[in-house]
């Protein structure tokens, strides 16, 4: 895909990116695919793809009590179980506000492992990295399900395809991960300032209506993804049937606002 050759212009020392539509096939890479780049928040996909085997593994209710009081597992996949963002301090009563929470993803970690009895990065390796052939991916130190993983965009596209068409996963179970949970309510966008609303699924960011927004103005809205203050995204868009991995870097800023809603609209222009 020509659309690709804009991340050579991106102000970056290290950049790649594939697209890869619904069903499995690779319409386009370009840089080092193989290269293992830290994902910042785009590990909190993965995380919630392992919540959400552990669901179905009858390991966990999605409406257990999890986290502070009144919250569940639910809440915080969602970001509304009123933790604060990098605090295990609760903010808001669980439900009433999108509070955008790299705590809450660790309690829900922890959550996991204690449900299983199993550490959580090796749960996450069993349960979804392993089953997908995701070799290069990992938590770096059997660190923090929000924010610590490692991979590339080789195996990032083997998780794009399988979001798009699952097999680890029921379909529903998919499908209600990328559906609002808790509609209408507003909140932060990290980099984007507040929305309203800030739509989310179970761990998954819905873009909606949101603007500014890191995908594209020809983005649907129903595109689902993350991003991540590493200089990472991905997104997945139902309408097109394709997703789009970007692995970078370089922290996340203005560069970043520029140039990935571009890339993004001219992918799906080609595709």
């Amino acid at each position: 895909m020509q659309s690709l050759e804009l991340i050579e212009n991106w102000p970056v020392p290290t950049a790649a990116a594939a697209v890869v539509r619904a069903d499995g096939t690779v319409a386009g890479t370009r840089g080092p695919t193989a290269h293992r780049f830290a994902l910042a928040s785009v590990t909190k996909p993965l995380a919630a793809y392992a919540a959400l085997v552990a669901y179905e593994e009858g390991a966990v209710e999605l409406d257990e009590p999890a986290g502070p009081e009144g919250s569940t597992v639910r809440h915080l996949l969602a970001h509304t179980s009123g933790l604060a963002f990098d605090e295990h301090q609760v903010m808001a009563a669980p439900g009433t506000r999108r509070l955008y929470s790299n705590a809450g993803f660790e309690v829900l970690g922890d959550h996991i492992a204690k449900a299983t009895d199993i550490p959580f990065a090796d749960y996450l390796r069993q349960a979804v990295l392993e089953p997908l052939g995701m070799t290069s991916t990992a938590l770096a130190g059997g660190g923090s399900p929000a924010k610590d993983g490692v991979s590339t965009v080789d195996d990032l596209v083997r998780f794009a395809a399988e979001v798009q068409a699952p097999r680890l996963l029921d379909p529903r179970t998919v499908a209600m991960a990328m559906s609002v949970t808790h509609p209408g309510l507003k909140g932060v966008l990290p980099g984007y300032g507040h929305q309203n609303p800030n739509d989310w699924g179970l761990g998954f960011e819905i873009r909606d209506g949101k603007a500014p927004h890191w995908t594209g103005a020809s983005s649907s809205p129903r595109t689902f993804g993350h991003f991540g203050q590493a200089g990472t995204f991905l997104w997945i868009d139902p309408d097109a049937g394709a997703a789009c991995v970007a692995l970078t870097d370089r922290a996340f800023g203005p560069w970043a606002v520029e140039v990935w809603p571009a890339l993004t609209d001219a992918v799906l222009a080609e595709l």
